[in-house]
Order: C-alpha cells, then sequence, then structure tokens
C-alpha cells in the first residue's frame, strides 16, 4: 500500500540535483535583470502582466479575460499578448483560441518576442494598452503591473523548482509581483487561505492580495443550446479534459453531475483527433454515459473534431462554462488599473 509514495519520494530525490542547478540559473537569470546586465525593454503602451510561479494549471486565463474585460469597461483598446505555448505544428493554441471565442473583438498577438507582438499590437491593431498572457517569467518586456496569480489547491509546486517540483522559480521571486489573486478559494478550507496568505506577507509585505472563486455557470451543447449549469443534474456524465489541474473541473462536475462516470485526463494542451474521439466515446458507451462534458479550453480544439469523426448515436458532446468571482469589495484591481493607465497617458 505505501510502495507507490516511497517511489515518487525516492524519484523526487533523483531529480533534486537538476532542481538545484536549474534554480541557480534562474537565479543568475533574475540578478542579472535586477542589476540591469540583461535590460528589460520599455514599449510605448501600458503592460499588465498575468502570471504565476507554477507550471500547470493555476486560473490565470480567467483573470487575463477579466482583466481585458475590466480595460475595455475602462473606455481603453486593450490587446493580449502570448506566445502561443502548447500549439502543434501549424497549429492554433488552445489559450488563443479561447481568448478568441470568448473575446471576439480583441486582438491576440501572437509572437514568442514580447517587444515584437508589442508593436504588432500597437501598429497594426491600434492597441492603447496590453495584457500580457503568461508573463511572469518573460521579463525582457518591462511592465507596468505584475499580476501573479497563485492556485490554492497547489499554491507553492510542493516547495522545489523544476523538474522536482511544479516551482517556475524559487519562491523569493515573489517580490517581483505587485498584485495577488489567489485563485479557486471557494475549493479549500479557510486555514489553507491563511497559510497562503501568511507566506505572501512574509515575502511580499506591500503587495496587495485578493481571492478569485470559480463559478460553474453554464452548458454549451454542440448544437448550441446554452441551459443553466444545474442541467448536468439530469444526466450521466463522463467529464475529460487535458489541463494542467484537472481537479478543480472535475470537483465542479462532480457537484452537479446526476452521475459521474468516472473521467478521462488528457495530458495539457492535448491535440485532439480521431483516435483521440473514438476512445472517449468507447469509454462513454463502456461506462453508460449519456453526456461528455469538456472545459471551454479543450472544446476549442475538440468540438470541431467531434462533429466529424464521432458516429451518430454517440453521446453529445458539451462543455461546462465558469464564471470568475473576483472577491474585491474595495475596488483594488480596478484602481490599481486605472493608476497604470494614468502613469502611461
Amino acid at each position: 500500500m505505501n510502495r507507490k509514495p516511497v517511489q515518487l519520494s525516492a524519484f523526487r530525490r533523483l531529480l533534486t540535483p537538476l532542481s538545484v542547478l536549474y534554480g541557480l540559473v534562474i537565479r543568475f537569470r533574475n540578478l542579472r535583470y535586477d542589476h540591469r546586465a540583461a535590460a528589460s525593454r520599455r514599449v510605448d503602451l501600458p503592460v499588465i502582466s498575468i502570471g504565476n510561479i507554477t507550471v500547470g494549471g493555476t486560473g490565470k486565463t480567467p483573470i487575463v479575460m477579466e482583466t481585458v474585460r475590466r480595460l475595455r469597461e475602462l473606455g481603453r483598446r486593450p490587446a493580449i499578448l502570448t506566445r502561443g505555448y502548447g500549439a502543434a505544428a501549424g497549429e492554433t493554441s488552445d489559450e488563443v483560441l479561447e481568448f478568441s471565442q470568448a473575446l471576439p473583438n480583441v486582438p491576440v498577438v501572437v509572437d514568442p518576442d514580447r517587444v515584437a507582438g508589442a508593436e504588432t499590437a500597437r501598429v497594426e491593431f491600434g492597441a492603447d494598452c496590453l495584457v500580457l498572457d503568461d508573463g511572469f517569467q518573460h521579463r525582457r518586456l518591462r511592465r507596468d503591473l505584475d499580476v501573479v496569480v497563485i492556485d490554492a489547491l497547489d499554491p507553492w509546486g510542493g516547495g522545489w523548482v523544476l523538474p522536482a517540483g511544479r516551482l517556475r522559480e524559487p519562491l523569493g521571486s515573489l517580490r517581483r509581483g505587485h498584485l495577488f489573486v489567489i485563485s479557486r478559494t471557494n475549493q479549500v478550507e479557510a486555514s489553507r487561505i491563511e497559510d497562503i496568505e501568511s507566506i505572501l506577507d512574509e515575502r511580499v509585505p506591500d503587495a496587495a492580495v485578493l481571492h478569485a472563486t470559480v463559478e460553474p455557470e453554464t452548458v454549451v451543447y454542440s448544437d448550441e443550446r446554452v441551459e443553466d449549469a444545474g442541467a448536468l443534474a439530469y444526466h450521466n456524465v463522463l467529464p475529460i479534459c487535458g489541463i494542467g489541474n484537472p481537479a478543480t473541473f472535475f470537483g465542479c462536475v462532480e457537484q452537479l453531475a446526476g452521475r459521474v462516470c468516472g473521467g478521462l485526463v488528457f495530458r495539457d494542451h492535448q491535440h485532439y483527433g480521431p483516435r483521440q474521439v473514438r476512445k472517449i466515446v468507447g469509454v462513454a458507451r463502456h461506462r453508460g454515459a449519456d453526456l461528455v462534458v469538456t472545459t471551454r479550453k479543450d472544446w476549442v480544439k475538440l468540438a470541431p473534431v467531434w462533429s466529424h469523426h464521432a458516429d451518430k448515436d454517440a453521446p453529445e458532446l458539451a462543455r461546462l462554462d465558469v464564471r470568475l468571482e473576483l472577491r474585491d469589495a474595495a475596488g483594488v484591481f480596478d484602481d490599481r488599473l486605472r493608476r497604470v493607465l494614468e502613469k502611461r497617458v
């Protein structure tokens, strides 16, 4: 019974020297930027970065979308800058597709060189401010506001940097953050939130800390029908996803579905093709599911393939859309955005 944890622990010990080396490299890189040996580039537009300190899903994408919506409400013309990570050759990444579907009138500029992407956003799309997706580690483009999203389910990635843990850089890097959003706070005990806040207060005492919850909102079917999320109570559901942190998605489905028929987890940024569709359909039939439910991130890649390769008797495909609720009664987030915009006028 105890064999698996022991094996995992031994495997982590083998990776520890690599983590130490990786951590030294990251510290050296950060020191060069901190002391301007490697100068970051400032562009002519306000830059708001949304990032995280761990690999995997932290709820960052909804924060990017919320930031864009708030900037538009303030009368600005934001563009999203992203490197398009996870795309197969010749294809568009799932985040880009998700942004484009949720924010159809907002330009999404894909360029690993974010400085060049910023110029594209300004010149070709007329953007007057920029939202840098997954930008905390991208220090070449100087930003005016660094928003760091901390996942309440796994805030510190096991305490080790890659590859022994899930930290992208040592916790000391948190000092670069200006505003922290603890995501999924409704899925953990209050004591967990207090522990996270304590560490943030110790390392970044002057930074603002906000909470965000993720709430299920609607079910969208392949024929474009939209129902309240409570409609899942009338279905036998097979949840499937290929995201960094599937636990939060499965938890939402389990609370809503009449019956959950297990689940399927694919790798993060999964490329869906006929083989994956056949596998999903086969598992759904075997387990008695009448509805396959996925995330918006997976939907943008899976739905087009499903319509061509799922047979007519296959269970219906739907997506569960969730709503981000930023707990910010004092208006801290909007105040920080306004300050950045006014400073760069």
